[in-house]
C-alpha cells in the first residue's frame, strides 16, 4: 500500500528539517529519477524553550500535516507527482488561450485572455503567478478599463465574469500539473463590495514590525512593501544598484514589472535602513524570496503579531495607500506612487478612508436625554 509519512531531519541551530517520505517513490521528470524524499522546506525547534517557539512548533507541525494527508490523497488518487520545472517556467499566458480556445470563440473567454494581457503583458512564466497577480488583475477590471472595439468600459458583472474564467484557467493548470498549489481555490472572486482592500492600521503595522518572524527576508519585504507601495513583483526584482542617493535624499530607479515603465521612487532613510548593508549591485536586495515560502511564513509571522484576519503580501500594498491617504497626502500623489494608469483605481482606497473616517464619527456619543435635563436646568430662572 501507498504510503506518505511525515519525517524528521536534524539541522544546525537546533532545528529539524520537515520531510515527507513517500513509498514506493515517484517517478521525478526533471531528473528522470524515482524520488523518495520531498522536502517541504519547513523546520521546527527541536527543543523549543519558549511559548512563541512552542506555538510555532505547533502550527508548523499542523501545516506539514495538512500537506501530508493532502499527498496521501493524491497519491492513492493516481495523481501525485512532482510539478515539473519545464512547465512551471512555461508561459501561462500561451496555457490560457489555449483553454479560451477549447470554448470555441466563447466572448467572455476570448476577452478575458485580451484584458489579461493588457495587465500583463504577452509574458507571464507560471513561477511569476501568485494572489499577488490575482488581486492586481481584479484590481485592473474594476477600474473599468476599455479595450474592445468599441472602447466602452466594462461594468462590475462582466469583471466578475473576465475574472471567473481566469480562476478556472488557474484550477486546471493546476490539475494539469503546472502549478504546485492550487491557487484556483486560494484566489477569491471579484466581491460585491469594490471597496474592500484588505490593510493594517498604523498599530497592526507596528505590531508586524516588533513581532518575530522565522523568515527575515520575508519580514523585510513585507514591511518594505508597506512602506513603498511596491507589489511583490517589483519588491522581488529590486536589485541593489536601483537605489540611489545619500540620507535626506534616496530614491529607487527601476522598471515596473507591471507597467514595464522606468519609475522614480523616493524613499525615506527608515526604509534604507530597513534594506541593511548593500551588496553587489547586480544582487537582488530580497535575494532568496520565494512567494511560496512568502505565503506560509506570512501567516505565521500575522499570528505571531496577534493579527486575525485574511491578508496576503498584497495587502502590505493596500496598507501604504490607505496609510497615504489618512495621513493626508493626496490622492493624486498617492496614484503616482502607486504607479496606477487612471486615478479612478486609486479611489478604492479614497473611499476606505471617507469610511474609515465615518465611522470614527460614530464613536463619539453623548447622552442625549442627560445632555436635555441640564439644559434644561442650566437655563432655569
Amino acid at each position: 500500500m501507498s504510503q506518505v509519512k511525515l519525517r524528521k531531519k536534524n539541522i544546525s541551530n537546533g532545528k529539524q528539517s520537515l520531510y515527507l517520505d513517500i513509498y514506493p517513490p515517484i517517478y521525478n521528470p526533471d531528473t528522470g529519477k524515482m524520488k523518495r524524499k520531498h522536502y517541504l522546506e519547513l523546520h521546527i525547534y527541536k527543543r523549543p524553550k519558549t511559548e512563541v517557539e512552542k506555538s510555532y512548533n505547533q502550527e508548523t507541525m499542523a501545516l506539514a500535516e495538512y500537506v501530508r494527508a493532502q499527498r496521501q490523497i493524491d497519491l492513492q488518487n493516481r495523481r501525485f507527482d512532482f510539478v515539473s520545472d519545464a512547465k512551471m517556467k512555461s508561459n501561462f499566458i500561451d496555457f490560457f488561450e489555449e483553454e479560451a480556445a477549447k470554448r470555441k470563440g466563447c466572448y467572455n473567454w476570448i476577452m478575458s485572455v485580451r484584458y489579461f494581457k493588457a495587465c500583463f503583458g504577452e509574458q507571464l512564466p507560471f513561477t511569476e503567478l501568485s494572489e499577488t497577480v490575482a488581486e492586481e488583475f481584479a484590481d485592473y477590471l474594476l477600474s473599468s478599463p476599455g479595450i474592445g472595439r468599441a472602447n466602452r468600459k466594462i461594468g462590475k458583472n462582466t469583471a466578475v465574469a473576465y475574472f471567473g474564467r481566469f480562476i478556472l484557467t488557474l484550477k486546471s493548470a493546476f490539475k494539469k500539473r503546472f502549478l504546485p498549489i492550487n491557487l484556483g481555490d486560494i484566489v477569491e472572486s471579484i466581491a460585491p463590495q469594490e471597496t474592500h482592500r484588505p490593510f493594517l492600521f498604523m498599530e497592526e503595522l507596528e505590531r508586524m514590525a516588533d513581532a518575530p518572524c522565522d523568515n527575515p527576508i520575508v519580514k523585510k519585504a513585507g514591511l518594505f512593501s508597506a512602506m513603498t507601495g511596491f507589489r511583490y513583483s517589483d519588491v522581488s526584482t529590486l536589485l541593489w544598484k536601483e537605489i540611489h542617493g545619500s540620507p535626506g535624499n534616496y530614491y529607487i530607479l527601476y522598471n515596473q514589472e507591471k507597467t514595464e515603465k522606468a519609475e522614480y521612487f523616493p524613499v525615506s532613510d527608515q526604509t534604507i535602513q530597513l534594506l541593511g548593508s548593500p551588496c553587489h549591485p547586480d544582487e537582488k536586495v530580497f535575494n532568496g524570496l520565494k512567494y511560496d515560502h512568502t505565503v506560509k511564513e506570512l501567516k505565521k509571522w500575522l499570528i505571531s503579531a496577534k493579527i486575525e484576519k485574511h491578508f496576503t503580501f498584497h495587502g502590505f500594498r493596500h496598507t501604504f495607500a490607505t496609510l497615504q491617504l489618512a495621513a493626508g497626502t493626496s490622492i493624486y500623489t498617492v496614484s503616482k506612487l502607486l504607479g496606477h494608469k487612471s486615478i479612478k483605481t486609486t479611489e478604492i482606497y479614497a473611499k476606505i478612508v471617507d469610511s474609515l473616517k465615518k465611522e470614527a464619527s460614530e464613536k463619539i456619543k453623548l447622552n442625549t436625554f442627560n445632555i436635555g435635563q441640564n439644559i434644561l436646568l442650566d437655563s432655569a430662572p
